[in-house]
């Protein structure tokens, strides 16, 4: 059954979700950041990723980060790692690094992988923000 609000009730309700709003997609942000930062984590801890053993790249895993902040209305979050083996890792590294050492290493993706299950994620967050906010 839907129910009737007169044009008063109907701002008041649209106000109340629009003060909701950002603090619950930060909250649902925070959520879907952590759970990628785990799931590239995962994904770098064996085949068809690098297989990371952190004695040979110390504290790659714990390198990764999904640092969340508020905006006006929602939040945003960007997940990353500061360690410089990251992108070879990621897409392969084939020449002569900056110290004359020559390489061939292959991609092993971690983070691609994961790109389509966090963007899924991200859209049933923010479905479930909206929904959240209005009742």
């Amino acid at each position: 059954m839907t129910e009737t609000l007169t044009p008063d009730e109907l701002a008041d309700r649209l106000d109340r979700a629009a003060n909701q709003l950002g603090p619950t997609i930060k909250r649902k942000m925070t959520h879907a950041g952590a759970l990628g930062k785990a799931l590239i984590q995962r994904n770098a801890s064996g085949r068809p990723g690098p297989n990371i053993i952190n004695s040979e790249v110390p504290n790659y895993h714990d390198s990764w980060k999904a640092p969340t902040r508020g905006i006006p209305y929602g939040a945003e979050c960007t997940i990353g790692t500061d360690k410089p083996q990251g992108m070879r890792l990621e897409f392969g590294f084939t020449g002569i690094d900056s110290i004359g050492r020559s390489y061939a290493q292959p991609p092993f993706a971690h983070v691609g992988p994961a790109v389509p299950i966090i963007e899924g994620m991200l859209r049933q967050y923010m479905r479930q923000a909206v929904q959240e906010v209005f009742e």
